[in-house]
């Protein structure tokens, strides 16, 4: 008898505001507990203009309360929009006084990767919490001394992964976990888009750019959260076909990846080539995700007839609201700082690979 299709029903709605908690830094016990927590983005480019200030709006348990920028003409545009108050406004060389605005609970940092390390490190030392986009950093040392600088300050470090937040990926996951088909064999993985901009961070070496550290961790991920392993060895190439635009850093990373179970993955990830998907092939079937790692629409299905089609209002609104409740009522965050830690391990020996034309072993 054919197996009835099975469906995956999302439940409506963003969590809700829970138990309030009264910050560790700068409060006293005698205030009146929060129950939303502020949020100060760090860079106004295009993450935080289009995407993430919008999602704050949405948001049941922080909400948007400052800005960090260096540029001023943007500064009138930000408070007139959302308004935000001149003390909660600040600059690059000012930004250490955050620590005396009790208005502010959580930092964004959504600056190019080599300037994530720092202003991380700067924040927890003003007591705050960090949410900061991905990739972490551009290196393993820079990665560390980010969730030290947390830890030692007593501030929480979360990653801007938000497909981890997004219960379509969730669904895969819980497949890799559980294994109803039985062992993974073979994952592809793929994540990349056209960029047209020529002068851009992404095409700067100096500011952490190229294909892997941007795109290449949903590639990455994908394979990782499937097989919910760590891989063993990599095998990678670089390649670019515009190399008046990318001289310094890879338009293009293929990669293989080997992992502990005996799973292989096929990856790859570009500024050249749109592409979005995930197939893992089981010992008895399959799953398939396209797209895999969009900001919204991932859908999926599996080889038993079940679909994967969570419907989410907005992303974004949906990692922030976690990530704050998590703060909020001290328990673990998805995905920690050192969730990113373990994405720049694979993407130094990526380079690695790439650079000696060698496998190289983790």
């Amino acid at each position: 008898m054919e197996k009835q299709r099975r469906i995956f029903i999302q439940k409506a709605g963003l969590i809700a505001a829970a138990s309030a908690f009264t910050p560790q830094i700068l409060l006293s016990s005698t205030k009146a507990q929060k129950k939303k927590l502020g949020v100060a983005l760090v860079g106004l480019g295009y993450y935080s203009t289009d995407l993430l200030a919008p999602a704050l709006q949405l948001t049941n348990n922080c909400e948007l309360r400052g800005i960090v920028t260096g540029s001023p003409e943007k500064i009138p545009i930000w408070q007139e929009k959302y308004g935000i108050k001149d003390k909660n406004v600040y600059n690059y060389k000012n930004f250490d006084t955050i620590a005396n605005n009790p208005d502010i609970d959580v930092v964004y940092v959504v600056l190019p990767p080599s300037m994530h390390a720092e202003y991380t490190i700067r924040a927890a030392k003003a007591g705050k919490h960090v949410w900061c986009e991905k990739p972490m950093a551009p290196s393993v040392a820079d990665c560390e001394a980010m969730i030290k600088a947390c830890k030692d300050n007593k501030v929480k470090l979360a990653i801007g992964y938000r497909c981890q937040h997004d219960p379509n990926i969730q669904a895969y996951m819980k497949v890799g976990k559980e294994r109803p088909f039985g062992k993974v064999r073979m994952v592809t993985s793929a994540a990349g888009y056209f960029d047209g901009r020529t002068n851009h961070w992404k095409q700067n070496k100096k500011l952490g750019g190229g294909a892997m550290g941007d795109m290449g961790v949903y590639a990455l991920q994908g394979a990782r959260l499937a097989t919910g392993e760590e891989p063993i060895s990599v095998l990678a190439q670089a390649s670019t076909t515009r190399p008046e635009v990318y001289h310094e850093v890879e338009e293009t990373m293929m990669f293989q990846l080997e992992f502990p179970s005996g799973a292989l993955a096929s990856c790859q990830t570009s500024f050249g080539i749109n592409m979005n998907h995930l197939q893992v092939n089981y010992e008895k079937g399959w799953l398939k995700m396209e797209p895999h790692s969009s900001y919204n629409g991932n859908n999926g299905s599996m080889s038993d007839g079940t679909i994967i089609k969570f419907s989410i209002p907005n992303q974004q609104a949906k990692q922030m609201d976690e990530d704050a409740m998590a703060i909020m009522d001290k328990t673990d965050l998805i995905v920690p700082g050192e969730e990113g830690l373990r994405d720049i391990r694979v993407v130094e020996a990526i380079y690695k690979s790439a650079a000696q034309n060698c496998v190289v072993k983790l």
